[in-house]
């Protein structure tokens, strides 16, 4: 039977059967909606379409509704004819038909359909929807696949004080009760899951972006307690950099009219690509400071968004398969335009720092699938929107970028773009257009890269004459199978670098070549002849997706002196080689925290200062050996960070960035002074000159305070008090489930796995998780451990999937690094009566666990 998990070939089926003309959208938001216990909203549809074999029988999505009434072609349905878990059946079509769906439909607090969110500051009422896989049919009757596009005319009903945004520019007149309607222009053709609405009493910004090809209106839209911190003339120069670059090298303008992005309250993604209304987590509204790596995050994040408006909106997969295509060419693209036309040139130290190290992890886990993934149902696609979809993606191609060339490449994608606007497309139409514009045969490129799994290893090879062993006689990149002992041997076109110190000590690089690899074995013949380097980097440039192996002498030279490497990205592949041998038990953890304690305070790119950090501390908890952590590691690694953060120039992105990462160490009692000392007297008093002690940093240091036993929840309620805002309750659950009590853990699983009215949104859900794991508790998480699977289970059954997944990964044991915890969860994993996707998540956890042992084992053993 069908069910909501649409399956491919139930898709196929309909889209064979049908054409989708029109949808008519009437949404009515006023009955109820004014005040905190709304629940639901009435919905109107009529949609329009053809059948090519006359009395068959179909069916139209549609969750969570009460039928009003149904009618086709004018005959009355049945309500019997609608499940909640099928959707609507539609007896005996006709070549063409008309629909009429009226419905109350079910607002939610999950960041699926549409979301309702009331505003802590001001009690107003804020929606947006989130379409994206198939929850369209959360808000109005619709067939919710990729494939049947159509145009869409909204009319939005909504209290008179409500900006009301869609697709498209509205006109707006009285209705009754004093509401206003808003009657919307017909879209474009789209695919239903990039129809957009949100309402609410929105800030809103404005400008416009002008250019050969005309004017585009823009708009930016956040939560009217937010407004002051909107910083709308540098988020309008960044979306104005974006449309230059993407109209200079896509050769088609914009299509869809004007361009609003707005910022949302309790967004589950970073952002969603609806056409001409783009969505975004309000976080990237800052309301306190931050350093330069988040806005080059949010900026990546505006351009990837921007990017879909070709690559996805424009031309749209025609089934979830390419869903891989869709966000790898957005991440991609907005990483090239970050480095042409934004102040962030070094983008690609950031993509190689951050996406790659996502794809890596993603890769060895036993839920890897190839780039190009089978996708037989929306349970699938749901999880499969993952570190291969994106940043495995993207790196291929870069791959394929530097493979092909680039102007080619854009080539190849203007064609594409123009052969297939506003329809359905496959890779294999890219991979055509992209041949053809090339030259070159993409099929055994295409076959090795995106469906196949793994990560090459690359190394080198260095053999020295005896008469001259400071020369090289000749230099061999040998490349390792895609898995260990099996898996492919890939084409790659990468580049071999050799670093050498100059006059003033430094790492530099004194020679590279550039070459295509396709066998275990490949010589370099330029290399031969030339001084034997302290540093040999293979993938220099990062040009392609492999696992770089360092050699002997390189590896000696990376650890002693990594700070010493002159070029960023280079020094990034040699920070990314150090953390993946750390990861695969090649290293002992306690070298890799080590290495980051020393070197961090010299490295000058905030984004991997923050990075590394982070990994150190994940080596920390789970990596090294724990009585080593306890005893030393931790207490060493928390009095470095105070130390940097007191010797970074005052004021700077590096002292927030030591001080935050200070905040998130079990800390000691001469940090909680120092702590302590911060929040109640300010930072001179502190010795932390220049920290600005601005309302996301009181809560980051009081949650380290608490954490540490140093304060309680009266002090969090005070603070709460004084940040009465969505943020505050936030980061006031996030404080709560970090108290060290057992009483405190268990308040936050209670929380966690409510399923009735009283179940929190899913901001809070995140939130609260951020503080039941945390270093040094372990020993207060002992019964969440034996009933973690009992809450999953009952929380998967009776909650939305993205929410239940959300509980699923962040409250599983990861603290609990024992052979009888893997052997656990093996059992449940092979059960197959527990849910798919609850098995994945807990195989992926279940791994990270094993890989844990192994690592501390070898970190255990290092003591000796």
């Amino acid at each position: 039977m069908r069910s909501l998990n649409l399956t491919r070939s139930d898709a196929a089926a309909r889209a064979e059967l049908l054409d989708v003309d029109t949808y008519e959208v009437d949404l009515d938001l006023t009955d109820g909606s004014g005040g905190p216990g709304s629940g639901t909203f009435r919905s109107r549809t009529v949609v329009r379409f053809t059948c090519s074999r006359p009395g068959a029988q179909t069916f139209i999505d549609l969750r969570s509704a009460r039928i009003r009434s149904a009618t086709l072609n004018g005959q009355t349905l049945e309500t019997g004819r609608y499940d909640d878990e099928v959707g609507l059946t539609l007896p005996d079509l006709q070549e063409t038909n008309e629909l009429v769906v009226d419905a109350d439909l079910a607002y939610t607090s999950t960041g699926e359909g549409l979301h309702r969110m009331v505003d802590p500051v001001d009690g107003e009422v804020y929606l947006y929807t989130q379409f994206q896989t198939a929850d369209a049919k959360r808000v109005f009757a619709c067939f919710d696949q990729p494939d049947l596009k159509a145009r869409y005319t909204l009319t939005v009903t909504a209290p008179a004080a409500w900006v009301v945004v869609a697709n498209t520019p509205a006109a707006e007149s009285p209705g009754e009760s004093g509401a206003v309607v808003h009657r919307f222009e017909q879209t474009e053709v789209l695919s239903t899951y990039l129809v957009a609405l949100i309402a609410g009493p929105y800030h809103v910004a404005e400008d416009s972006y002008t250019d050969e090809h005309g004017t585009i209106p823009l708009r930016l839209l956040c939560r009217r307690s937010l407004a002051e911190h909107l910083d709308a003339d540098r988020l309008f120069a960044e979306t104005k950099e974006g449309f230059g670059f993407y109209h200079r090298e896509f050769g088609m303008p914009y299509a869809f009219g004007k361009y609003d992005q707005i910022f949302v309250p309790e967004f589950n993604a970073g952002a969603m690509e609806n056409a001409g209304a783009v969505t975004f987590l309000e976080d990237y509204v800052f309301r306190s400071r931050v350093t330069g790596y988040r806005y080059e995050r949010r900026n990546e994040t505006i351009l990837h968004e921007m990017a879909h408006m070709w690559f996805g909106d424009l031309v749209t997969m025609r089934w979830w398969d390419d869903l891989w295509l869709n966000e790898s060419f957005a991440t991609f693209a907005s990483v090239l335009a970050q480095v042409d036309v934004t102040q962030y040139t070094d983008a690609w130290t950031t993509f190689a720092n951050v996406e790659k190290a996502w794809a890596y992890r993603q890769d060895q886990l036993p839920s890897t699938h190839p780039v190009a993934a089978d996708m037989t149902d929306l349970e699938t696609v749901e999880a499969n929107f993952d570190g291969i979809t994106y940043a495995k993606g993207a790196s291929v191609l870069k791959q394929l970028v530097a493979y092909v060339g680039r102007e080619p490449f854009l080539a190849g994608l203007r064609a594409y773009f123009s052969e297939h606007a506003f329809g359905n497309a496959e890779f294999d139409d890219l991979l055509r257009a992209l041949e053809a514009s090339s030259g070159r045969d993409l099929s055994d490129w295409a076959a090795q890269w995106l469906r196949t799994t793994g990560i090459n290893p690359i190394s080198v090879e260095v053999s020295t004459p005896a008469d001259a062993p400071g020369t090289i006689s000749e230099l061999t990149v040998v490349q390792g199978p895609a898995a260990p002992g099996a898996g492919e041997l890939r084409t790659h076109r990468l580049g071999v670098g050799l670093y050498s110190r100059d006059d003033s000590g430094a790492l530099v690089r004194t020679a590279f070549a550039e070459l295509d690899v396709d066998a275990e074995r490949t010589t370099v013949p330029d290399m031969a002849g030339l001084p034997l380097p302290e540093l040999i980097l293979p993938n220099d440039a990062d040009l392609t997706y492999c696992s770089v192996r360092l050699d002997e002498r390189s590896l000696d030279t990376v650890l002693r002196s990594i700070e010493d490497v002159t070029d960023s990205l280079a020094r990034t592949l040699c920070w990314s080689a150090l953390w993946e041998m750390t990861r695969e038990a090649r290293m002992p953890a306690r070298r890799f925290v080590e290495v980051v304690t020393r070197a961090a305070p010299r490295e000058p790119h905030i984004g991997v200062v923050q990075r590394v950090l982070a990994q150190a501390q994940t080596a920390l908890a789970r990596y090294a050996d724990p009585d080593w952590a306890a005893a030393t590691g931790w207490p060493e690694f928390s009095a470095a960070m105070l130390t940097a953060a007191r010797d970074a120039e005052a004021g700077s992105d590096h002292q927030l960035a030591f001080l935050t990462a200070l905040c998130s160490c079990p800390v000691g009692a001469d940090e909680a002074r120092v702590l302590a000392c911060l929040l109640d007297a300010g930072p001179d008093e502190a010795g932390l000159p220049g920290v600005t002690l601005d309302t996301d940093l009181r809560w980051t240091v009081l949650t380290a305070l608490v954490a540490a036993g140093a304060e309680t929840t009266d002090r969090i309620d005070e603070e709460l008090a004084a940040d009465d805002t969505a943020g505050g309750a936030r980061r006031a659950a996030t404080a709560r489930a970090a108290r060290p009590t057992v009483g405190a853990k268990e308040e936050a699983e209670t929380l966690l796995t409510a399923t009735g009215d009283d179940a929190p949104s899913n901001a809070l859900v995140r939130a609260t998780l951020l503080g039941v794991d945390l270093p040094g508790q372990e020993h207060l998480l002992t019964g969440l451990c034996e009933r973690y699977l009992d809450d999953v289970t009952a929380l998967w059954k009776a909650r939305s999937g993205d929410l239940a997944k959300t509980v699923a990964a962040g409250l599983f044991p990861a603290w609990s690094v024992d052979a009888e915890t893997v052997a656990r969860f093996d059992a449940v994993i092979a059960d197959a009566s527990y849910p798919a996707g609850l098995r994945r998540i807990l195989a992926e956890q279940n791994a990270d666990l094993t890989r844990a042992l192994e690592a501390r084992a070898v970190d255990a053993a290092a003591a000796g």
